[in-house]
């Protein structure tokens, strides 16, 4: 029998968490940003693809730690970012619900 259990891999996750979490942290800040542009009609081109790269890779990672709720978050965000033509500045409410529900997940996860 393998040495390594579920105890094993749960702590390996934990530290993994911890090693990335600067990165989730500052991918859920680029959602929270570009929504507030949105909702003042000053979102730039390049901003709105930072938001869409940030929440694709929001998705994985978050999938990759068994968040399926924060995948399905990322995703819709990830989706209404990539829409042509740009996003609709109504949208620019629920992308910041996404966010804050985002950053708590982030933040909660122990």
């Amino acid at each position: 029998m393998d040495s390594i259990g579920q105890p094993g891999l749960s702590e390996a996750l934990d530290r993994l968490w911890v090693q990335f979490l600067p990165q989730l942290e500052e991918r859920v800040a680029v959602l929270e940003t570009a929504s507030v542009a949105l909702a003042q009609g000053t979102l730039a081109i390049k901003q709105r693809s930072e938001a869409n790269a940030a929440a694709h890779k929001l998705a994985g990672i978050l999938g990759t730690f068994g968040s399926t709720r924060g995948t399905i978050l990322a995703r819709e965000a990830e989706i209404i970012y990539s829409g042509e033509p740009e996003p609709d500045p109504d949208a620019a409410a629920r992308l910041a619900e996404i966010a804050a529900q985002l950053r708590a997940i982030v933040s909660n996860r122990k």
